[in-house]
């Protein structure tokens, strides 16, 4: 799967399985993450799947997510079992594999890393979780311009540089906090750049 129709294929079966603003969502973040892989010299048919795919469990109910992943063997966080949204990515890696043919390792580790990040991520996988948070049809949230501009001049401050608003944003009692974003996070954190 890396020609222009498969891509289109894609988009047609996550137009069918997402509600309008998500189907949107995921087009400004394959549209991010192939401007993104053209900056850092990543596979840019490889980043546009990702980022059609990255929320294609997003719209299945918790209860099918929950079930989805104890039918499968996929391990369900503390925080996932109270917050069962956040399973949208573990699913999605798993659908993109057996649903919609994904083989790539790197894709479908994008897909499960987009929401938490993980240590040491490779650049596909940055490229989608930062794409996530920064497509163009996100609404303007603070640091959101820093952290485009992150984006485009060095992607590892920019992976600092999102976490910290993240972790700032759920520290504030807007959610749970996962312990994989802390520790992405603190992987991440000494390319935060100096404050002016």
């Amino acid at each position: 799967m890396k020609n222009y129709e498969d891509i289109k294929k894609l988009r047609k079966s996550m137009e069918k399985v997402l509600d309008p603003k998500r189907y949107e969502h995921s087009l400004g973040v394959e549209f991010t993450a192939a401007c993104m892989a053209m900056k850092y010299g990543c596979d840019i048919e490889n980043a546009r799947i990702a980022g059609i795919l990255h929320d294609c469990a997003k719209c299945i109910p918790d209860s099918e997510k929950i079930l989805l992943c104890e039918k499968n063997g996929i391990e369900i966080s503390a925080v996932e079992k109270k917050k069962p949204a956040l399973l949208h990515a573990k699913a999605g890696a798993f659908l993109a594999k057996t649903q919609y043919g994904i083989k790539n390792e790197d894709i479908i580790n994008a897909i499960m890393n987009h929401t938490t990040g993980r240590p040491d991520m490779s650049l596909l996988e940055k490229i989608i979780f930062l794409s996530d948070y920064i497509e163009p049809n996100r609404k303007t949230i603070p640091g959101l311009f820093k952290a485009r501009e992150a984006c485009f001049n060095d992607i590892n401050a920019a992976m600092a540089v999102v976490l910290k608003n993240v972790l700032e944003y759920l520290e504030s009692g807007k959610g749970q906090i996962d312990d994989k974003t802390r520790e992405t996070f603190d992987f991440y954190k000494v390319y935060l750049p100096k404050e002016d």
